[in-house]
């Protein structure tokens, strides 16, 4: 027969109020209550995180339960098993004595189960005449019966949140898809709007998703991306209403204007029409008479130095951050996507990026840069494009600006430098610098 109940663990282990918390908790449990141990083991094992067990504390609890001789854990039963350390390694998959008992001391303090340690410490059980045990010392699994309920409600908690977190992400997918693919609508019909701003608010606001974010920073920035997206579905919207009224109008009205529209496409035709008209037998033997090596990322940062100002924390180390400053770029210039598409396959992506950078340098002065990268891809084709030359009279621009400025401080009559400093250019190659900056 059952002299006492040990409250207390044993050997050098203390006595925490945790511990005594569970021990309270086992006590209430409410009489003829029972529970299938597996079923809410399975419920404990959904609400892991909030009761802070781990993965490998829990196959040794699953183990405990597989002493439990019977299916039901019930107020009025046995509730204390008492394996061996053997007994339990051997049915946690060989896991190492160390191992099991520091999570052994993790079910304890997560109140899973309660130590009903004996004098010395082992675990047995002493049996009646009659075969039925009078007292046991081991683990009780008393609290899983009290508290069933409550892992329960953890677990359906921790389901919803789960659910939550998967609508907020399919949420913000969706915004995401939209944002980008109405944006490029707008530059591809050419649509009145601030593009590039709606671009780069884009870009900051996803520049705060961290790799791993919990679900209220998610909601966060969809609430952002919400506001974003009625911005730019407001400016496609009254375009395509105001169309749609011009054409019930007038027939004879829409007619004119779809004769003669305002549009990206059409600047991109004419430019290219002028370009493709003012090549030269000159420009294409100066092609031949460039170096075959690769630009080298200094002297293309050199060239365009406004380039840095999209890169993220506008800094430029390698060429993966001057190239990933491309779609910035592309949509700051008004560039369609089908037109820097074209321009990707003909001259690489490298190529067609440090052709963009040099156009971005050059901007004020252009027209139509999208116009102008697609004459610039046509040459490219017929192998009648360089990037050589644009670097270079960019970067002999510059240095010429840079002397003339240094002479005029000290010398304020005196005529501006007219060469490049110590940069040597040929003379074919610099003719070609000139009908380019012309």
């Amino acid at each position: 027969m059952q002299t006492h109940i040990t409250t207390t663990p044993f050997g050098r282990r203390p006595m925490t109020l945790g511990q005594m918390a569970s021990q309270v908790a086992a006590k209430s449990i409410r009489e003829g209550a029972t529970v299938e141990k597996w079923k809410v083991f399975h419920t404990i094992r959904d609400a892991r995180e909030p009761l802070g067990a781990t993965d490998r504390a829990l196959a040794i609890l699953n183990a405990l339960l597989s002493f439990h001789p019977e299916n039901e854990l019930a107020a009025e039963g046995e509730l204390i098993v008492w394996p061996s350390n053997e007994q339990l390694t051997a049915r946690a998959n060989g896991m190492s004595p160390a191992t099991l008992r520091r999570h052994l001391s993790c079910l304890v303090d997560c109140g899973l189960i309660i130590r009903r340690d004996s004098p010395n410490g082992k675990r047995f059980a002493r049996k009646g005449r009659g075969g039925q045990v009078e007292q046991a010392y081991g683990f009780d699994l008393s609290p899983i019966v009290a508290r069933a309920e409550e892992f329960a409600e953890l677990a359906e908690a921790v389901q919803a949140e789960k659910r939550a977190y998967k609508a907020v992400r399919e949420r913000l997918t969706l915004l995401r898809r939209d944002i980008v693919k109405m944006i490029d609508a707008g530059l591809e019909e050419g649509v009145p709007g601030n593009w590039g701003l709606m671009t780069r608010t884009y870009q900051d606001i996803m520049a705060k998703l961290p790799r791993t974010a919990p679900r209220q920073v998610l909601e966060t920035i969809c609430e952002d991306l919400e506001l974003l997206w009625a911005e730019v579905h407001e400016a496609l919207e009254s375009f395509a209403k105001s169309e749609n009224m011009s054409a019930n109008e007038s027939h004879s009205e829409r007619h004119k204007q779809n004769s003669n529209p305002e549009s990206i496409f059409e600047s991109e035709q004419s430019s290219r029409k002028r370009d493709e008209a003012s090549g030269t037998a000159e420009e294409n033997s100066n092609l031949r008479s460039l170096p075959k090596r690769e630009l080298p990322l200094g002297i293309v940062l050199d060239a365009c130095s406004d380039w840095r100002d999209l890169a993220k924390d506008q800094e430029i180390r390698n060429w993966r951050d001057f190239l990933a400053a491309a779609e910035v770029g592309r949509v700051m210039l008004g560039i369609s996507p089908s037109a820097w598409r074209e321009a990707c396959e003909v001259l690489g992506e490298q190529h067609a990026t440090i052709t963009l950078a040099a156009i971005y340098q050059r901007n004020e002065q252009i027209n139509s840069p999208g116009g102008y990268l697609r004459s610039l891809t046509d040459k490219a084709r017929e192998g009648k494009f360089s990037a050589w030359p644009m670097i270079m009279a960019l970067l002999n621009a510059k240095l010429e600006a840079d002397k003339a400025a240094a002479k005029a401080s000290s010398q304020a009559q005196q005529e501006p430098a007219t060469r490049g400093g110590g940069f040597e250019v040929s003379s074919s190659l610099r003719e070609s610098m000139k009908k380019w900056d012309s």
